[in-house]
């Protein structure tokens, strides 16, 4: 197994995903990946006391959105796999922006805004796992969850895929679960798996409902990457220091939740060999159901099996 580094630099950022871009780096099943994340803005500054440095995509691109590091090939990665991303370690840079109102945005008319958009800056406090901003003559401080908010596979087919709406391949999911110690499974649709990563948040509530996160640079993101072979999925899940966690994405948000729902089910049917109809009145009892996302088209739903909420003893003598 190797630790891979990858210094940021334009040579490894796109703003969409090709599989005619070259991969920055070709890991193998077990390796670790370390690399740093520009912010929103593709902009990057290492301390208060540095010029942020502005940043573009390695090539021209017709309409690049989120600034990501990629593509990154997986060696024997074929399609009908499944690409386990091991979140292990997560540091957020030093400042973070978020942003509210603006015409023509889903967020401010439902909120009924008039107002221009309008930046709140913060600034992030890894020690104290904080983040503050000041408004007026106030101090309002948050606590600090950090994660990637864009963590994907390279969809099928020879188009050239936007960054914004999460894809069954993952994309900018935007889950605020997906904090260290957590592990993403993505279908794996094309050969080499091809891996794009980026987005950070310093701290998000559910459903994203501004429209943005605190969205700020990583200083230092390590991943490990674990190649299944015999293992297909139709849909990413997650196994979370919150628990299981199963995803729906559409832009109905009713077939969302259906999708959620129907993998989480059947994988606690799986899991304890029982009917699902037996599964779907436990979940009924433990599941809880989030609404991931809402700002990038395609909404997000993810249903949660809290770790520790659901014991089983006997014959099944199963956890999930």
């Amino acid at each position: 197994m190797t630790h891979h580094t990858i210094p940021l630099s334009q040579s490894v950022l796109r703003g969409s995903f090709s599989r005619d871009y070259d991969p920055v780096l070709t890991a193998a099943s077990g390796d670790t990946i370390t690399f740093q994340t520009p912010d929103i803005e593709w902009g990057y500054s290492p301390d208060p006391d540095t010029a942020k440095r502005q940043l573009r995509p390695a090539a021209e691109e017709a309409d690049p959105k989120h600034p990501v590091i990629g593509p990154i090939e997986i060696e024997k990665a074929s399609p009908g796999m499944t690409l386990e991303i091991r979140i292990q370690k997560l540091e957020p840079g030093w400042y973070g922006r978020s942003w509210g109102g603006g015409a023509g945005t889903w967020q401010s008319d439902a909120m009924q805004l008039t107002g221009e958009r309008t930046a709140v800056d913060w600034r992030l406090d890894r020690n104290a796992s904080a983040a503050t901003a000041e408004i007026g003559e106030a101090s309002y401080t948050v606590p600090m969850q950090p994660f990637l908010g864009l963590l994907a596979l390279q969809p099928r087919g020879r188009d050239v895929y936007p960054t914004p709406p999460p894809y069954y391949t993952g994309g900018n999911i935007d889950c605020r679960e997906l904090t260290e110690g957590s592990s993403l499974f993505l279908p794996v649709e094309t050969e080499g798996a091809m891996l794009y990563a980026g987005d950070g948040h310093a701290a998000q509530g559910d459903g994203e409902v501004s429209g943005t996160a605190i969205e700020c640079p990583m200083d230092e993101a390590s991943i490990q990457i674990i190649l299944h072979p015999d293992m297909t999925l139709t849909q990413p899940y997650a196994t979370t220091p919150a628990g299981l966690i199963t995803f729906g994405f559409d832009t109905d948000l009713n077939i969302a939740c259906a999708n959620a729902l129907r993998d989480m089910n059947r994988r606690i049917a799986a899991a304890y060999e029982i009917t699902e109809e037996q599964a779907a009145a436990i979940a009924g009892a433990v599941v809880d159901l989030r609404i991931t996302q809402v700002v990038n088209g395609v909404k997000g739903v993810h249903a949660v099996l809290p770790e520790g909420r659901l014991h089983v003893t006997g014959k099944a003598n199963k956890r999930i």
